[in-house]
Formats: C-alpha cells, structure tokens, sequence
C-alpha cells in the first residue's frame, strides 16, 4: 500500500475497489449467503442458549428479536459516537 496516501485518498481508493468488485457480482445474495447464514445461526445459537426447551417457531421469534436488539445498540453506539465527534469538533466556549 502506498504510504503517500492521506487517509481521504485511501477512502477514495476501496471505495472505488468495492465499487468494481460489486460491479463483477451479478447475484450479490449468493455472495454473501454464507455471512447472512453464519450470523442468523449465531443468533439462533443464543436464543437455544436462553430457552433450552422451546420450540423451533419461539426459537426463531427470540433469535429474530435478538438480531433486532443487536443493530439497535449498534444504533445507539453510533449515535454516542456521532454527537461525541460533533462536539468534540465545536470550539470551546
């Protein structure tokens, strides 16, 4: 990697390679079915992990609910992130 790339260069740069990586993908879901699998069972495996006996249709209800809470704390973390780098960036009063 070149080491005379400022950090906006080098953003400009993967966008552009994911951007012609794509365009080389004619079904994007197949690309990524293995990913979307492994994290629908990871969160498959926690819910069997905090109902042991349920059944396979509550399984999926609580697995589902789990994914649901796990991008609302991604959320929540990126919104922190955002207003701390905000006011980290306003001037002193």
């Amino acid at each position: 990697m070149p080491t005379d790339m400022n950090p906006q260069e080098r953003s400009l740069r993967a966008r552009l390679a994911v951007h012609k990586s794509w365009a080389n993908t004619l079904d994007p879901k197949s690309r990524t079915a293995k990913a979307r699998a492994a994290r629908a069972a990871r969160f498959e495996a926690k819910a069997r992990e905090l109902h042991p006996g349920a059944t396979p249709e509550q399984i999926a209800r609580v697995a589902e609910h789990l994914k649901k809470a796990h991008y609302a704390a991604m959320a929540l973390a990126s919104a922190k992130a955002r207003r701390v780098r905000k006011q980290a960036a306003q001037p002193a009063a």
